[in-house]
Parts: C-alpha cells; sequence; structure tokens
C-alpha cells in the first residue's frame, strides 16, 4: 500500500495550510482526478491531447516518482486539498536552479472554475509563494499563460503578480495566432 503522500528532499515542509485548504506532494491516488480535469481544461494548457488512464499511470510511476528522491527536481507537484479531498493540483515547475525562478502550475476541479476561481487560486498562490520563496529560496516565480482566460490576470495582480512579457501570437489556437502573457512577482 502506498503512504498518503511520498515526500520531496529538496523540502523541509511537506505540507502547508491555509485553513481548511493545504498542499501536500503530489498524492497517486488523486491521478484520476487530475487527468479528468486536464482533459476538461485542455483549451488553456500545454497539451496537444487528452490524457489516457494508461499516459497518466505512466506519468506518475516514471516521471512523479522520481522527483521525489532529487536535490533539485525539475518540477515539484503538490495536491491542493479542502478538508483532505483533493481539489486541485500544481506546482513549481520548469526550475531553473542556477537563476532561481520557476513556472506556477495550477488547475482546479472544473466544476469549481465558475464560482470559485479567483477564491481558489488566490489560496493556491499564497501557499505556493511560500514553498517558492521561503523554502527553495527562489527569486522570481512566473505564470505563462495563453491569452484565453482576462479572469487570470486580474487575479493574478490582485494577488501581487505584474505583466512581465507579452510574447505576441506565440501559440496558434483554433486557427488564430494568439499572445502568451507572463504575470511574474519576485520574492521580497
Amino acid at each position: 500500500m502506498r503512504p498518503k503522500y511520498r515526500s520531496y528532499k529538496c523540502l523541509v515542509n511537506q505540507e502547508l495550510s491555509n485553513c481548511s485548504f493545504s498542499i501536500v506532494p503530489l498524492r497517486y491516488e488523486d491521478r484520476l482526478d487530475i487527468l479528468k480535469w486536464r482533459n476538461e481544461q485542455i483549451y488553456h494548457l500545454r497539451q496537444n491531447k487528452p490524457l489516457t488512464v494508461e499516459n497518466q499511470e505512466k506519468y506518475f510511476v516514471t516521471v512523479v516518482d522520481a522527483l521525489y528522491d532529487q536535490v533539485q527536481p525539475n518540477q515539484i507537484l503538490f495536491s491542493y486539498l479542502d478538508n483532505g479531498k483533493c481539489i486541485g493540483y500544481g506546482g513549481l515547475v520548469h526550475i531553473n536552479w542556477v537563476d532561481k525562478n520557476a513556472e506556477i502550475s495550477f488547475i482546479m476541479d472544473t466544476e469549481l472554475e465558475k464560482d470559485n476561481f479567483q477564491k481558489h487560486w488566490n489560496i493556491y498562490l499564497g501557499l505556493i509563494e511560500k514553498v517558492a520563496f521561503q523554502e527553495l529560496k527562489l527569486h522570481k516565480i512566473f505564470v505563462y499563460a495563453f491569452n484565453l482566460r482576462p479572469h487570470l490576470y486580474a487575479t493574478l495582480e490582485v494577488a501581487g503578480y505584474i505583466e512581465d512579457a507579452r510574447l505576441k501570437e506565440h501559440c496558434l489556437f483554433d486557427n488564430k495566432f494568439i499572445d502568451v502573457i507572463i504575470y511574474s512577482k519576485f520574492s521580497k
């Protein structure tokens, strides 16, 4: 039987919380919910086709399992929980240990997006910033987003992120070129 969650060698604090919400190292038991949400939200992800159960199993066994024992993994992934129930996942990805920066990744249960988008993004950002700035001592974290969800940018700005870059017509979406917008936050 697998433990509830594994521990990352690179982190002192494995679990961070804000009231009933917490992030813990990515749990194997959440893999099928994550697959469902990723497939439902594929339009705004860098994922070019729906995931299968086989894809997801292989990813957890070959990629995720290897991250826990690395001193400087290229990504650190978390299950985002409400009273122990997974309602999202994300982490720090494309970690650049030399330049001390990383991209923030986060998706939540699709059913929560309509009425609770800003709430969950704000809670999640507060938690992942503790990992990035306090635990890992990163200098900069950023969100790389296709210009498809304007409500995301307002949420990031409220949380103290600034528009750092705009890559004009950077990606092809529905036969139309769209911008990629990068929002960043720096350690204090």
